[in-house]
């Protein structure tokens, strides 16, 4: 098994963690050594697991809990790793270079350096390491583990360690999927007038969402960016075929303002002339949560005005719980998932030193 050493401090850890490949679905060797981990230094946290996740709690009867989590996969490594140091070529700034190190092993890291030193935080903790966050949402561990341990997932405020550039972001945009279709009719392509051609029919379709001018939405003081893309077109039958059917996929990002509801009838809306709309992903935004007494305790704590976020994340699970739950976490999130990932080595050091002075500061009943 991998060991890690929580002793050496979240950068450290940052470079362990990123060394264990841990694409998702196969997150089964970094949640035994987080797990291990936990049991040989944390013996103040109770270790539950479900699957390849990991929850740690605290049971000190603190009025107010607080649960901190973060996804142990990575989207596919392209000769990334292992790790190493790196100078950023403009500012200079020491760097862990990497798959992983932005998304989000690094916020992972600063996760587990604080779940062993703090024994005796101000609030009661929650902390989750789970799996297969980067694939469809249906097989989330966070998702299973609150369906299977619901008991375990009471609070009164949540983080998720999802790259921020170290600040926070609030809330999340939703995130929906829909394939389109579009039918006609099969004819021998040198006979073309005798069939119609789906593909051809998509055309306007595309050319109306090629126009489409999304919103900019503020919720809560913050301002959400929308967008409706199509990411994915299918059709053809062979080269000498009028094709009967052309579908494609679109992806709308909407503001946490509407609900799921809503959005699906906007997509189902906008494409009406289609032969059908199918709604195939569905995950709903979270509004930001900084309205809570510990939120903006935090946000003193971080010291800088928080931003909306623009992706899904899993704050929207903790916002259906009507946990109030913001983002934060090192790394900069134009770097999730590229190539050339890299986290400044400060960013992960100034986070651990934000959560840790505010996990360890008294607060106001």
């Amino acid at each position: 098994m991998t060991t890690l050493d929580p002793t050496a401090g979240p950068v450290a850890l940052t470079r362990q963690l990123c060394d264990i490949a841990s694409v998702s679905g196969d997150e089964r060797c970094i949640a035994d050594a987080i797990e291990a981990t936990l049991r040989e230094h944390a013996p103040h946290l109770v270790v539950t697991r479900d699957g390849d996740t990991v929850i740690a709690r605290t049971e000190l009867g603190r009025s107010r809990r607080v649960a901190i989590a973060g996804h142990l996969d990575t989207v596919p490594i392209n000769e990334n790793l292992p790790v190493r140091d790196v100078t950023d070529d403009v500012s200079g700034e020491p760097m862990i270079w990497g798959r992983g190190t932005v998304d989000m092993k690094a916020g992972v890291a600063v996760q587990l350096a604080l779940a062993v030193e703090l024994v005796e935080p101000t609030v009661d903790l929650t902390w989750i390491w789970y799996d297969h966050e980067e694939v469809a949402s249906e097989l989330s561990g966070l998702g299973r583990a609150m369906r299977h341990h619901p008991q375990l997932f009471g609070a009164d405020f949540a983080i998720l360690g999802e790259p921020s550039n170290g600040t926070i972001e609030g809330g999340c945009n939703g995130t929906l999927r829909a394939r389109v279709t579009l039918r006609g009719t099969r004819a021998h392509s040198a006979r073309s007038w005798m069939g119609v051609n789906a593909i051809h029919r998509a055309g306007a379709l595309l050319e109306r969402l090629a126009q489409f001018v999304p919103e900019r939405i503020v919720v809560d003081g913050l301002e959400y960016r929308e967008g409706l893309n199509a990411v994915r077109i299918e059709g053809g039958v062979a080269g000498n075929v009028i094709p009967d059917e052309c579908v494609f996929e679109v992806n709308y990002r909407f503001a946490p303002s509407r609900s799921g509801a809503e959005a699906s009838a906007f997509v189902e809306q906008f494409f009406a002339d289609a032969d059908a709309v199918d709604i195939v992903d569905l995950a709903p935004g979270a509004r930001p949560g900084l309205d809570a007494p510990l939120a903006q305790r935090f946000v003193d704590a971080v010291g800088e005005n928080p931003t909306a976020k623009f992706g899904w994340t899993d704050v929207s699970r903790f916002s259906a719980l009507g946990i109030p739950a913001v983002n934060f976490g090192p790394g900069d999130p134009l770097l999730a998932h590229a190539d050339d990932e890299s986290v400044p080595i400060a960013q992960i050091e100034s986070s651990a030193a934000a959560l840790r002075a505010w996990l360890t500061s008294e607060f106001d009943d």
